[in-house]
């Protein structure tokens, strides 16, 4: 007898670092997901690995930081979302950098910079990242804050495809 494949829960990782001066470091990314847009490093958690260690090779791996990882800032949930009723879930944790020089992974990104927090909410920033980025700094103010949105493909790192091949 046959049985349905169980449908997993798609889980990634991403680090809110922020330096002494309270910037934060936005990563600017060159492949989808987030084409073009402003995001936090991220990604998935590999099969078996603990969730602070995928944390911290995410981290070394786009930026080439080393990063203490401090408390969890929330989690950002997407449930049944489009034809196959995925169901995600991105764990936001803040991070403190040890060191500071930045080497970012051409393959995955354009560029990675601190930011000070009045210069967030002109940015273009994803949904997920901007909500838990008005977590992170409430004193300022927000334009285009959504709420999850159903197309969660394009928050989820790793994930998106392009426009043309969704379909």
């Amino acid at each position: 007898m046959a049985y349905p494949l169980q449908k997993q829960i798609k889980t990634s990782v991403v680090a809110c670092i922020i330096d002494a001066q309270q910037r934060i470091l936005l990563t600017k990314r060159s492949i989808p997901p987030f084409f073009g847009q402003w995001v936090m490093p991220g990604g998935k958690i590999d099969h078996g690995e603990a969730i602070k260690q995928a944390l911290c090779r995410e981290v070394e791996e786009e930026v080439g930081l080393t990063v203490s990882i401090d408390t969890l800032v929330d989690v950002y949930e997407h449930l049944a979302i489009g034809a196959h009723n995925d169901h995600y879930i991105i764990l936001y944790y803040r991070a403190t950098p040890l060191t500071f020089e930045l080497q970012t992974n051409p393959a995955e990104l354009s560029e990675a910079v601190w930011f000070a927090p009045e210069q967030l909410p002109d940015l273009d920033i994803p949904p997920g990242s901007r909500h838990i980025l008005a977590l992170i700094y409430p004193e300022q103010v927000w334009p285009h804050l959504e709420p999850p949105g159903d197309d969660a493909e394009c928050e989820i790192p790793g994930v998106c495809s392009l426009p043309d091949e969704r379909g």
